[in-house]
């Protein structure tokens, strides 16, 4: 078995549901949704977690969070700095959005030596897609990389419509991640986007479920140059360098082939406050059914 590093990204602010909902009491003894994933990864072989956040949260990580953690897993911290660019470049003035997931990764750089994972702080991805990435890590070889592919109806809420990454591939790689709004369900099955077109049966979603070697640092600071470069000379209030989308390049260009890993597993996660009542339920169950034990931690 490698040693594996579970990465998790914890720096971006809830603005649809409000506040810093990565650290938000979901489990019976108020653990957090990223408690859950934390403990998945351990059980699956991860032996290292890193945190990216924004530095200002780091005592409250450090209380509400990770002091717990430490004696099950070593804890790292990487912060997302909207000051760190590419040499030759400048903030733009009244510029206060971060630089996006592709630089949230980069900013894990220098914490990051063996194969990684990467998802997001406040989803639930369910146990059984964490041992199928490190499986997948403990044979990856440099030029590869994973995404797990969460079947698109089990990722839906049930109090509005959502943006999805909706997969296309071939032969089991990954293409294209093809962004859809305004995706739900309806009596002929689900519909998305402008034209509100349905969507192929078993279509395939992308949670922002990475599987990576150290490799892919050096291959995403060339697009976050680029993206300097180009976009943020564009639009530089808003622009974004987004995960997906530098991997879509990446698959492109033919530097990278992503391997689509699939999961039958429901994923969840609070995209509107009226989710949250349907969360805790669930975590209750999963606590006193023994899915998971009642104190993580102990």
């Amino acid at each position: 078995m490698k040693d594996l590093t579970l990465v998790i990204l914890a720096a971006g602010m809830g603005s649809r549901y409000g506040g810093l909902k990565q650290i938000d009491e979901f489990g019976i003894n108020g653990e957090a949704i990223i408690d859950f994933s934390i403990y998945d990864a351990i059980q699956a072989g991860f032996n290292k977690l890193v945190l990216i956040i924004r530095k200002e949260h780091e005592a409250i990580f450090e209380e509400a969070l990770v002091a717990p953690l430490r004696k099950h897993i070593e804890v790292e911290y990487a912060f997302q700095d909207i000051n760190d660019v590419p040499e030759g470049f400048k903030i733009p003035e009244g510029r206060e959005k971060p630089w996006g997931t592709t630089h949230a990764l980069l900013s894990a750089k220098n914490h990051v030596n063996t194969p990684f994972m990467i998802c997001n702080a406040d989803d639930y991805y369910g146990k059984k897609a964490f041992v199928t990435m490190a499986n997948f890590l403990n044979t990856v070889q440099d030029d590869e990389a994973a995404m797990m592919g969460y079947v698109l109806d089990n990722t839906l809420t049930d109090h509005g419509t959502v943006t999805r990454g909706v997969c296309e591939s071939v032969d089991g790689y990954l293409t294209e991640i093809v962004e859809t709004d305004g995706i739900k369900r309806t009596d002929k099955g689900l519909v998305g986007g402008d034209d509100q077109a349905l969507l192929p049966d078993g279509a395939l979603a992308s949670m922002n479920f990475w599987g990576f070697t150290p490799k892919i640092f050096e291959q995403m600071q060339s697009r976050f140059d680029t993206f300097f470069k180009e976009d943020v000379a564009k639009n530089p209030m808003k622009s974004e360098a987004l995960l997906p989308n530098d991997v879509g390049t990446l698959i492109d260009s033919g530097v990278l082939k992503v391997k689509i890993l699939e999961t039958d597993e429901q994923w969840f996660g609070v995209t509107y406050q009226d989710d949250k009542p349907k969360v805790l339920e669930t975590f209750k169950t999963f606590q006193t059914t023994g899915v998971y034990p009642e104190k993580l931690w102990d």
